[in-house]
């Protein structure tokens, strides 16, 4: 399938790839029906999608399968008055119907919000006027159906709200019966109704860490795109189990679980459990044999604290991770218990992989490897110049007004103002700062708002939170800013303790003078805050802009005093 979109497929070096690498696709590509009705009719009984729960059940679909349930959702949606351009909202966690949905109304030419399960009824609300939003289809979740039905008055009232459960609540549609009653036959659209490349496709609404989400909206070559992210970063087999953990309404997902993966022929693990739990995880891998994995840095962190002796990974080929830098300490520990590198990969909701650890270049623990051949990327300072190597900059994808590069996406929809401010004049700003080596790596540094800037030192982040990992204590740890009225800012470390350490004043001490003996002394934290766990978003990443928030309202001014713990936030689910 590959060969269907790559006049060349292997490279002889990475500045063989960066320099020669193409994607070409026909003016009305359609993943739905150029990549799995394509493999359906190759190969039929060709193994596409294995379901597993939490008690182990298993569910598996060959293509013909996704073919036959996407060509009956297409039907089930059509019938109930969706169209091209219109928006549908899926909460579906990892039910099987969440791909076959998402095919279905790429078939249609409807645009797809993928949507975590953890919305409240505000981001229901906000999501449904913001986008016009026709439908919503949600997994059996009374929290969901609850938080849909507070949003729902304040919604369009002609909104269709459908549900997978048996126990359909008033107001809502059975999905499942409405899948089971439309029809398997469905024919492609033409005329006004038929798709082009460049038509929406998929929106995903930011993470609105500062202000309200954007809509960051992708156009159907969105899944070629990741055809780097697939095969030439997480190195997906043909017929391998890819296990990658990502809940559906999570951008990770679209990176990993549904697009590049399955134009490669892999077969995609969804790993449907209400809670991440690392020695479930661990039994799973073992027990599917699966060939790829890919996980954020905050599943490895926990992965490590066990005992991973006892479980087969003789199955895995590649181990990848993205989401949030990946600490060389992390990556060190996974390494010697498994014999298996973690190769990192950066990018965004808007994009592909950007940066990645590919396989003409060895890793350098820590760093995010090297620019896609997708991109033209380049690191500039606060005036628009390029930075030179050592020096950190922001993160930027130039020239895209002489050539729009597969899988950026194509604007900020309907927010003219953010277009202005992130993508002026033919370069995209994605906002991440980092630095270049002479060798070409990139190093992440973090997001603008996340640099901390002590007593005219810039200070990142990640390279904090990792002298910090190197201490057996610590299990995670987040690194902000506090005021200071002296030095401005200082840094502080919120930190998650290992199994059998204990909070002190001792301990405290302890990690701060680890610190100054890992890094520079100058980056130590003055503030230590032990937590049990930290706020995260949905897809894993640590939110730093609570912490800070958390702080702002307890009003902290002494930096030499241990703060109050945090509140528990968001904690992982898979």
């Amino acid at each position: 399938m590959i060969e269907r979109f790559l006049p060349r497929i292997d490279f002889d070096s990475y500045e063989d790839f960066k320099e020669n690498y193409r994607v070409d696709y026909p003016d009305n590509f359609n993943f739905g029906y150029d990549v799995v009705d394509a493999w359906a009719v190759e190969s039929p009984e060709k193994p596409a999608l294995v379901w597993v729960n939490d008690a182990d059940e298993e569910k598996r679909y060959t293509f013909a399968d996704v073919k036959r349930w996407s060509d009956k959702a297409a039907n089930m949606f059509s019938s109930l008055g969706i169209k091209k351009g219109d928006t549908v909202l899926l909460m579906l966690k990892q039910r099987p119907e969440v791909w076959f949905s998402m095919i279905g109304l790429h078939k249609v030419g409807a645009i797809v919000i993928p949507s975590t399960f953890q919305l409240t009824a505000k981001d229901i609300a906000y999501r449904c006027h913001a986008a016009n939003i026709k439908m919503i289809c949600a997994a059996d979740d009374p929290d969901i159906v609850k938080a849909v039905n507070a949003a729902k008055p304040t919604c369009d009232p002609a909104l269709i709200t459908s549900i997978l459960g048996s126990d359909i609540p008033d107001g809502w549609r059975s999905m499942r019966a409405d899948l089971d009653a439309a029809s398997e036959d469905w024919t492609r659209p033409t005329g006004d109704q038929a798709t082009t490349a460049r038509d929406g496709m998929l929106i995903y609404f930011s993470s609105g860490t500062t202000g309200m989400p954007k809509m960051i909206l992708h156009d159907f070559t969105y899944p070629l795109g990741h055809i780097v992210t697939a095969h030439y970063w997480q190195h997906v087999e043909d017929g391998g189990l890819h296990l990658v953990m990502a809940d559906s309404g999570w951008a990770k997902f679209g990176w990993s679980k549904i697009y590049g993966q399955w134009v490669c022929g892999a077969v995609i693990v969804a790993y449907d459990t209400e809670k991440f739990t690392p020695l479930h995880l661990l039994k799973t891998m073992s027990r599917l044999r699966i060939t790829t994995f890919c996980a954020p840095p905050t599943v490895y962190r926990f992965l490590i604290q066990e005992d991973l002796s006892k479980y087969d990974f003789s199955s895995i080929k590649h181990a990848e991770t993205a989401g949030e830098p990946l600490n060389p300490e992390v990556y060190e520990r996974f390494l010697e218990a498994t014999g298996l590198p973690i190769t990192e990969g950066f990018g965004q909701s808007e994009t592909s992989v950007i940066l990645a650890n590919f396989e003409w270049f060895p890793v350098k623990p820590g760093s995010t490897g090297k620019p896609s051949p997708l991109y033209n990327i380049d690191l500039i300072d606060e005036n628009g110049d390029s930075c030179e190597d050592g020096i950190v900059g922001t993160i930027v994808v130039k020239n895209t007004d002489k050539a729009h590069p597969t899988g950026l996406f194509r604007e900020y929809h309907k927010d003219p103002d953010a277009m202005a401010k992130s993508w002026p004049e033919g370069t995209y700003s994605t906002g991440d700062m980092a630095w270049r080596d002479e060798d070409g790596y990139f190093w992440f540094v973090g997001r603008n708002d996340d640099v901390i800037k002590c007593s005219g030192y810039r200070i990142g982040p990640f390279e904090v939170e990792s002298a910090l990992l190197t201490h057996p204590a610590v299990v995670e740890c987040a690194i902000t800013a506090v005021p200071d009225p002296v030095r401005g800012q200082v840094v502080k470390a919120t930190v998650v303790l290992a199994k059998g350490w204990t909070a002190s004043d001792e301990l405290k001490k302890e990690l701060q003078d680890h610190v100054k003996k890992v890094t520079a002394p100058y980056k130590y934290p003055r503030v230590v805050d032990f937590v049990d766990e930290l706020p995260k978003t949905t897809s894993g990443k640590i939110r730093r802009m609570d912490i800070r928030n958390s702080d702002l309202k307890q009003k902290e001014k002494r930096p030499t005093s241990v703060s109050v713990r945090l509140k528990k936030g968001e904690q992982q689910t898979a």
